[in-house]
């Protein structure tokens, strides 16, 4: 087959809307500073390795893993004290389970909404489904939410499902609590609470579970320290639970898996003194930012900081940061209100000073 062959049986078969995507990208990384992920950037202390290996050893790999996880299960209920009346459905990393709330409730004529900008795969998985997409702009100067323009576009389009992000990616900021209980009492659908930054905030929806029958509050352990493992949970009333479980791919976490975050769980007071760390180096990221020209960044409660330079040339700041061995995000031409923004995850601390003297040597 030719590739023109090719090409035309593509444009006959494939839905426009995928070929108009772009597939998400991930920066290489090898050999570089990687401050680009959201990713813990502390290694697991070398006794904890030690077991941990002695662990996996005991994994029988040619047998299928147990099919709902009730190990990982408890670990999480008592690791985030999540209430006893609220089920639970694990998914492959947080976007699994984005991906299996949209089957459940996606369909012709189904909406999805949610505020601009924020996590790129809710518009992404709307597309992949077929179903329609809302985004609603931030306040353009603190990115907080436009509540009544916001509630006005949930009474307009009736969506399906409403996804807000708690704190907000890219941004970093925590949207008003009276306000999103605002929107929970107006959804007509679910309103799925995002919580994947919860380890570097105090702020939680979780203990709300159950006051609302259309509220659900998802988390990942990837922030947390365990990004390799892939495992999202989602946390809410059993009667929607049961149905968004019935989307789930059979032995969709793996063994590996199961026993790793279980065996991590029971050592949580490791990765909350680094969460803590990264929370202290936050701040003083934030104040090192602040004292210098050209930069302005926005109050974070995640593990990442939103910067804005003045001096429009921030597509040549990323590319010269990269050759002096630091990869931060690139958020310029993302969103208009993303434009001049870079996104610097908070590091050890030699990987945060050598990030600010990169910076000094660029700007």
């Amino acid at each position: 087959m030719t590739e023109e062959t090719g090409k035309e049986l593509v444009k006959r078969w494939v839905r426009p809307a995928i070929r108009e995507l772009s597939a998400y990208h991930v920066q290489e990384a090898e050999g570089l500073i990687k401050l680009d992920a959201m990713e813990n950037p502390y290694r697991w202390p070398e006794a904890l390795r030690e077991e941990w290996l002695g662990l996996l050893r005991t994994a029988e790999v040619n047998r299928y893993p147990h099919p709902q996880a009730p190990g990982v299960k408890a670990a999480l209920r008592e690791s985030m004290a999540i209430p006893a009346e609220a089920e639970l459905v694990l998914g492959n990393g947080s976007d699994e389970l984005i991906q299996m709330i949209a089957m459940t409730l996606g369909g012709a004529g189904r909406t999805i909404l949610s505020v601009e900008p924020s996590f790129v795969m809710y518009r992404m998985i709307a597309t992949f489904l077929g179903m329609d997409y809302v985004g609603v702009p931030l306040q353009t100067d603190d990115f907080n939410l436009d509540l009544e323009v916001l509630l006005a576009a949930v009474e307009r389009h009736r969506p399906a499902v409403i996804f807000l992000a708690y704190p907000n990616n890219p941004t970093g900021n925590l949207f008003d609590e009276a306000a999103l209980l605002r929107i929970i009492e107006a959804a007509p659908g679910l309103v799925v609470v995002d919580e994947a930054y919860a380890p570097f905030t105090d702020a939680s929806f979780l203990p709300r579970l159950g006051r609302y029958d259309n509220l659900v509050v998802m988390r990942t352990l990837s922030k947390m320290g365990l990004a390799g493992l892939r495992l999202g949970l989602l946390a809410g009333p059993a009667v929607w639970l049961r149905e968004i479980e019935k989307t789930r791919l059979p032995y969709n976490i793996n063994i590996l898996t199961q026993l790793s975050v279980a065996f991590a769980l029971r050592h949580r007071e490791v990765f909350d003194t680094q969460t803590a760390a990264i929370r202290e180096a936050r701040e003083a990221m934030f104040e090192a930012f602040q004292t210098r020209k050209d930069m302005e960044p926005f109050p974070s409660e995640a593990n990442f900081i939103l910067l804005r330079l003045t001096r429009d040339r921030v597509a040549d700041v990323h590319r010269a940061l990269r050759d002096r061995g630091v990869l931060v995000k690139l958020m310029h031409g993302s969103h208009p209100l993303l434009e001049d923004c870079l996104r610097v995850t908070v590091g050890t601390p030699g990987e945060n000073l050598a990030m600010l003297d990169a910076f000094d040597e660029v700007l």
